[in-house]
């Protein structure tokens, strides 16, 4: 094995022009690679792709269009969620001969929403090397194309894609000081923003789609507005970052009463009393006196 890469060519063309690679020392490399645009690739990633002796990623179909993009005739290995536990031995023994790996992800930094976290923490306990190069991020990106809050952010990935589950998340989250940053894909987006919408009210958020991609669409309105937009038909093709702005400072104080009077407008008492404590970190018994009190205005209100 290790015989065969070292006899390999090492090249890669970044500007339509054959240069040679050389090799690159032994570990394991985490490789940003474009998320859309394949010219958003950096000129250090593709020194290493070329010169590594295996290039490990999600899909090597994907991968492969990078790679022939810029002539680089590296193999590629597949590593993925559903390979992984198969897959990662195989690496750290191509670690322990001395080669160079390069982990990729389908799009962006490896290690955001994929497995690659479990080859890095068994590479660093086997002592083998390991650096990083920066580049394309989804998040970043969205984030700073957004207008939202930048200062502090939480990233949340996928959401649960069942409505109970998801809904129980975001309520979870309903508190959090930060910009949210979401993925969804284009089948839930809709059912995702009324949920949203629902829990949280008309914040101002942003829904990116297709970033950096010949079709990139990027849309900022509260997220009512937003909720409707996409019941209504607005176009869900493609890869959604979903971002929404941290409660407003000056609403906190009342965040309790507007969380469960949202919350008790779909699920009994008790599992809103249930969602608003996880929300807000507030004791269930004084969550569960608003609650009451709530419906008794209620009631009195309708008589």
């Amino acid at each position: 094995m290790a015989s065969d890469t070292k006899l390999r060519p090492r090249r890669y063309a970044p500007f339509g022009v054959s240069m040679e690679a050389g090799k690159v020392p032994p570990g394991l490399y985490l490789v940003a690679t474009p998320i859309g645009n394949l010219g958003d690739v950096t000129l250090r990633a593709l020194v290493t792709l070329a010169g590594a002796d295996v290039i490990a990623c999600e899909d090597t179909r994907v991968t492969r269009k990078l790679t022939e993009r810029y002539g680089i005739t590296t193999p590629l290995t597949a590593y993925h969620e559903h390979n992984a536990a198969e897959a990662r031995p195989k690496l750290l023994s191509r670690l322990a001969e001395g080669q160079s790996i390069a982990l990729v992800s389908d799009a962006g930094t490896p290690l955001i929403s994929d497995p690659g976290y479990k080859l890095v923490r068994a590479a660093r306990e086997a002592g083998y090397q390991i650096t990083a190069l920066p580049g394309a991020s989804a998040v970043l990106t969205a984030l700073t194309v957004s207008g939202l809050p930048t200062d502090r952010f939480f990233f949340e990935g996928f959401l649960p894609p069942k409505q109970a589950a998801r809904q129980k998340r975001i309520a979870a989250l309903a508190n959090t000081q930060a910009t949210l940053v979401l993925f969804e894909g284009g089948s839930r987006l809709a059912s995702t923003l009324a949920d949203l919408a629902a829990t949280f009210g008309p914040r101002a958020a942003a829904i990116c789609r297709e970033l950096t991609k010949l079709h990139e669409e990027v849309r900022y309105e509260n997220l009512d507005v937003l909720a409707r937009l996409y019941a209504n038909g607005a176009e869900t093709r493609g890869e959604f970052v979903v971002l929404v702005a941290p409660p407003a400072e000056e609403k906190r104080a009342d965040d309790i009463d507007a969380l469960l009077k949202r919350a008790l407008s779909r699920v009994s008492v008790k599992d809103a009393v249930g969602e608003v404590a996880v929300a807000t970190g507030r004791p269930r018994r004084e969550i569960y006196q608003r609650a009451l009190a709530l419906t008794k205005d209620d009631e009195n209100g309708t008589q």
